[in-house]
């Protein structure tokens, strides 16, 4: 005999209607937890240089990357998170943060920007990719959801890891909105996990009027907790509303601690911009502060080998942070 949610499935499966309907119909056997909807979305978007991105040059390779948006239960237009993922791209730690939005009524945006570029990972060979290219798919994304009948344009927001949190950190910057963003929208708030702050930017400070929130590891030697401090004590001193939490024995990618992962290891072979310090100069090159020279992935501020691990304790409160954080900024009953 079916069990009551084994039951609820198969009458979905055959329902004639959408799933939605069904899931509404057996609103008490589904958990909150399983959107009601997904759908797959073709992102048209570019690949360029981080001097492209920097002077607004649209002349770059064509590629189409892709998002995945699961649209939660409930009705009317609802508020979203788009989530971006890190250096070896969409995995299962995602899988925890996106069950929890569509829990509380938030559907999810997830952009997977190596599969149309042909990558699987750029940790061992960072500058397959430009830093920056990431920005491009977000506000891309931002086109297709602004314009969804089933968002609130009002309420989305953006959440990034590591490569994928320097871009949700980055993505605030006015001049890149000006330059890039073609939406009509803006992200409602901006939440960063263990970002790489160590780039500088012209303007960087003059930034969108919404509040940013930056999560941490303080033993961190993949993208040092240091440079985000650094960062954000210029964004304080401009008056913005940039929040950034601390954790301990909590090292890059923490947040798999939700997965129940709590083995620290070494991320082999990966390269670290640890020890860099790099500026935006003339005509948007980046430059390395210690040589005066364009940065380069060859340079001698790159490191190798830095740590990676969960801590289920610290992930927990990170989840319970972010999701008061999204419940106050949508407005969530």
């Amino acid at each position: 005999m079916l069990t009551d949610w084994r039951f609820a499935v198969t009458a979905a499966i055959f329902c004639t209607g959408t799933l939605l309907a069904c899931l509404e119909s057996n609103a008490q056997s589904i958990p909150k937890e399983i959107a009601a909807r997904t759908e797959i979305y073709a992102i048209p978007s570019l690949t360029i240089s981080d001097q492209q991105f920097l002077t607004g040059d649209t002349n770059g390779k064509q590629v189409t990357v892709g998002g995945a948006f699961r649209i939660a239960q409930g009705t009317g237009k609802l508020p979203v998170v788009v989530l971006m993922h890190g250096s070896s791209g969409v995995g299962a730690g995602m899988d925890p943060w996106v069950r929890q939005f569509n829990s509380m009524g938030i559907s999810t945006f997830v952009i997977d920007g190596f599969s149309g570029r042909g990558l699987t990972a750029v940790g061992p060979n960072q500058g397959l990719l430009g830093r920056l290219n990431f920005i491009v798919d977000i506000y891309r994304s931002l086109e297709i959801l602004a314009r969804h009948p089933r968002v609130d344009p009002e309420r989305i927001a953006l959440m990034g890891f590591s490569r994928g949190g320097q871009a949700a950190l980055y993505a605030s910057l006015d001049r890149f909105h000006k330059q890039w963003n073609k939406s009509g929208a803006q992200f409602a708030g901006y939440v960063s996990f263990y970002p790489d702050c160590s780039t500088s930017y012209a303007t960087d400070t003059e930034i969108a009027a919404r509040p940013i929130r930056i999560y941490h590891g303080t033993p961190d030697d993949y993208n040092p907790v240091a440079s985000c401090k650094a960062y954000l004590a210029r964004l304080l001193e401009a008056k913005r509303d940039v929040v950034l939490t601390e954790y301990p024995d909590s090292q890059h990618g923490f947040d798999s601690g939700l997965l129940g992962l709590s083995t620290i290891a070494v991320s082999t072979n990966s390269q670290t911009a640890r020890n860099c310090k790099l500026s935006e100069g003339e005509g948007g090159v980046l430059v390395n502060a210690d040589t005066k020279a364009p940065f380069s992935y060859k340079d001698a501020c790159i490191e190798l080998n830095p740590h990676v691990g969960g801590n289920p304790v610290t992930a927990a409160e990170a989840r319970k942070a972010v999701s008061d954080f999204l419940a106050a900024l949508f407005k969530l009953g």
